[in-house]
């Protein structure tokens, strides 16, 4: 099981981002919902590898949270509310979040398997380190790519050639990211067994 604990960064020197994120976020596959938890913070219950890796690479995108992923169980039945759930796998992503308020990419993970933790770990915080340092037009590339558009489209879209969007999703790391979102759900769904 998957707890996603994430923390708004420089709140006290921002404005409340957690009602925007919880109304963008409503509509995810999660077991239980992204919730606010307390001040600034929200979190979350998948079930779903696959799932955590998108959210997570989509939470750093923002660039406004650290975001901590708890790896192990959780006490069942699950609670109605995300907040009352207990269990390893939200006291690891408790400890996570803490950790990526100063780790690279401000992603961590933590679980019961330490050293698959650590793997999946190192796996997204490579993505995330990939995905922060992509330039506007990079991002725009991406996100034409990850919606499923063939790159002549994505190209009449942006008003550039075809050649040009492929040079963006080069210089983005875009084929890098697809094989490391592999590998990341793969080393999330070994700290899971």
């Amino acid at each position: 099981m998957f707890v996603l604990t994430v923390d708004q960064r420089g709140s006290r020197r921002d404005v409340d981002r957690v009602a925007a994120l919880l109304d963008e976020l409503r509509d995810a596959d999660l077991l239980r919902p992204f919730e606010r938890t307390a001040g600034d913070e929200v979190q979350a219950v998948a079930d779903d590898a696959e799932t955590v890796v998108d959210l997570a690479l989509d939470l750093v995108r923002r660039g406004h949270w650290s975001v901590g992923i708890g790896v192990g169980s959780v006490e069942t039945p699950l609670p109605e509310q995300t907040r009352a759930g207990r269990g390893p796998a939200f006291e690891h992503a408790r400890t996570a979040v803490e950790r990526a308020k100063n780790a690279p990419g401000n992603l961590a993970v933590e679980g019961t398997d330490s050293a698959a933790a650590a793997d999946a770990d190192a796996a997204l915080t490579l993505l995330a380190t990939l995905v922060l340092r992509r330039t506007a037009q990079g991002r725009e590339a991406v996100a034409l790519a990850r919606a499923g558009l063939p790159q002549a489209q994505a190209a009449q879209r942006l008003g550039i050639s075809k050649q040009a969007v492929s040079q963006r999703l080069h210089t983005a790391g875009w084929p890098a990211e697809q094989s490391g979102r592999t590998l990341a759900r793969r080393l999330l769904e070994r700290a899971d067994r």
